[in-house]
Order: structure tokens, then C-alpha cells, then sequence
């Protein structure tokens, strides 16, 4: 066979072959869902993440044209479901609802876990932030301020207690970072979950938590807790006359969680551009932001590479509220 014959054969099959490979995302993207969905939310049901999760979900749904189905696989404070989506078939059929404290805070409190595991994922889009609000019960915490709260624990002999849904949870960390903000002597007491905590703060129990706002915002609404200040960086509309802490002279004082889409490190670029896509449409709509402030948080979009580009500025910042705490590694 003639040298010239060869090298021309060769040339067009390898042309053949790049114009395949390069038609395979199209061809993905385009028949990409073929089959139901599964969104992990790593924490119980009935929570915020849960109930913004199942949002999602529906208007996924209804964007993709596949059923995508929560389920719920919690603990080691979101951990385990995170790590399971972690370990999964990266063929954007398993995605995860992660949060501040899966992608965030958790590879600073384990010891299995750290900083290598922000690459373990694909960043889809960010949808929501969720505010801390500070409230006591006036019966036993008889303050209207952050700042007369501040005076009546430099004034108390012994330690004012706070509570919080579990250790290393955002609820917990914006305490310590109030102790060591205010330099005072308080005591953390950690509950499972929001309800059992806001059972004691109702019954007097305890001091005061920063609690998530979704599950403290009926309590204030109805009079039985009251709001000193919320952990947003402005005021929400849910609570319009409660300042932030940042009002309350903490200016870096901005804390709480956050919810976004993740899929398992190597899902295909175009079938994560396709979720991305339908999951900032669907989050960017009058109605997602409507049962979103509702819930008392806030609509906050962002593309996959900001996303990436967010949770590492999380993950720096809250390792430094950890180390400034003390806390040990679980």
C-alpha cells in the first residue's frame, strides 16, 4: 500500500473519530434523562433542607421531564448521605442537596474527612442561603437586644447556656462564634435535632440558640420566643423589624446554611450544563422565591463554577470559626 494512500486513510478515520467524540456530549445532553432521578437529602425529613429539597425536586420534575425522587439518608451531620452521592455512578442519576454544613463544615470536624473532599463532587448551581435567628424566651431571658443580652451574661455568676440541633451544625457554630465575638463564659448544649431544642428554650431550660430561622420563625411569629437578630447580611422579610447581627455591632457576624445541587466528581459536562440549566430556571421563578421567603430564606442563584468557587470561601471561613473554637476532630 502507498505511503500517501496510508497516511490519507489514516487521517480521515482519526477525523471520523473526533467528529463522534465530540458528538457524544451533544447526544448526551440530549437524551439525558431517560430514567427517574434520585435526590439525596442527607439529613431526616421534615427539616428546611428537606422541605427546600422536595421544592427542587418537583420543579425538576417538571423541567427535565423524569420523575426525581427524594431520599433522605441522614447522619454524622450530613455526612453519610453526602458521602454516598460521593461514591455513586457519575451519570447525573444520583445528585445530593447539599448544605453549608455537608460541603463546609464537615471536612473540618472529622477526621476522615478534609479539604481533598471538595473535589468529590461536581458543583451544579446554588439556590438558597438560610439565616440564623437569635431568639431567648423573654420568661427566662428577659432581654430586647443583643446588647442586653451581652450585659445579663457578663452579669450572671455562671454561664449562660445555648442550645443547638447537634454539634458542628451551623446553629451551634454561630454560638461559638457569639462566645468568642463577646469573650464570655457560655455553655453549649447540644440536642438531636431543632424541635427537642426549642422544646427547652419554650420551656425555659435553656438561655438562648441561634437557631436555623425556618423552624424558630413560627414560634416568633406568634409571640412565644423573641427575635434579637438575624445572622443574614440584610434584614429578612419574613422578620422586617428585627435587625441583623451586623446592626448589632458584629459586623462580620453573617452565618447560617446554604442548599445547592451536586452531582458525583466526572458526571459529564452536559448533563451537569442540562441540570444546571433547569435548576437556575426553576430556583430563579416567582413562585420557588415566594415559598422561599416564607420559609423565612432567601433566593440565592449561582452557576456551577461559582458555586465551586463559594464552598471553597465557606469551607476556609468556617475551618477558622472550628480552630477558633477548639473544637476536636469526631
Amino acid at each position: 500500500m502507498h505511503p500517501l494512500f496510508s497516511r490519507k486513510r489514516f487521517l480521515g478515520t482519526l477525523g471520523v473519530l473526533g467528529a463522534a467524540l465530540l458528538a457524544q456530549p451533544l447526544a448526551m445532553a440530549e437524551t439525558f434523562p431517560s430514567r427517574p432521578i434520585k435526590l439525596v437529602v442527607p439529613f431526616a425529613p421534615g427539616g428546611n433542607t428537606d422541605l427546600l429539597a422536595r421544592m427542587v425536586a418537583q420543579g425538576l420534575t417538571e423541567s427535565l421531564g423524569q420523575p426525581v425522587v427524594v431520599e433522605n439518608v441522614s447522619g454524622a451531620n450530613g455526612s453519610i448521605g453526602a458521602s454516598r452521592v460521593a461514591s455513586a455512578a457519575n451519570d447525573g442519576y444520583t445528585l445530593l442537596f447539599g448544605t453549608a454544613g455537608t460541603q463546609a463544615i464537615n471536612p473540618s470536624l472529622y477526621r476522615n474527612m478534609g479539604e481533598k473532599n471538595l473535589g468529590d463532587f461536581e458543583y451544579i448551581a446554588l439556590v438558597t442561603t438560610i439565616p440564623n435567628v437569635l431568639v431567648v424566651n423573654e420568661a427566662r431571658t428577659p432581654v430586647k437586644s443583643v446588647k442586653d443580652l451581652v450585659a445579663r451574661a457578663g452579669a450572671q455568676k455562671t454561664g449562660m447556656s445555648y442550645g443547638s440541633p447537634g454539634s458542628g451544625s451551623t446553629v451551634h457554630l454561630s454560638g461559638e462564634l457569639f462566645k468568642s465575638a463577646t469573650q464570655l463564659d457560655m455553655v453549649h448544649v447540644p440536642y438531636k435535632g431543632s424541635a427537642p431544642a426549642l422544646t427547652d428554650l419554650l420551656g425555659g431550660q435553656i438561655d438562648f440558640i441561634f437557631e436555623n430561622i425556618t423552624p424558630a420563625l413560627p414560634f416568633v411569629q406568634s409571640g412565644k420566643l423573641k427575635a434579637l437578630a438575624v445572622t443574614s447580611e440584610q434584614r429578612l422579610p419574613a422578620l422586617p423589624d428585627v435587625p441583623t447581627m451586623k446592626e448589632s455591632g458584629y459586623a462580620t457576624f453573617v452565618t447560617g446554611t446554604w442548599n445547592g445541587v451536586l452531582a458525583p466528581k466526572g458526571t459529564p459536562s452536559a448533563v451537569v450544563k442540562r441540570i444546571e440549566e433547569a435548576t437556575l430556571k426553576l430556583a430563579g421563578g416567582a413562585d420557588f422565591k415566594a415559598k422561599v421567603t416564607a420559609l423565612g430564606g432567601e433566593v440565592r442563584l449561582m452557576d456551577a463554577r461559582a458555586f465551586r468557587e463559594f464552598t471553597r470561601a465557606e469551607y476556609l471561613r468556617w475551618n477558622t470559626i472550628i480552630q477558633a473554637a477548639k473544637l476536636e476532630r469526631q
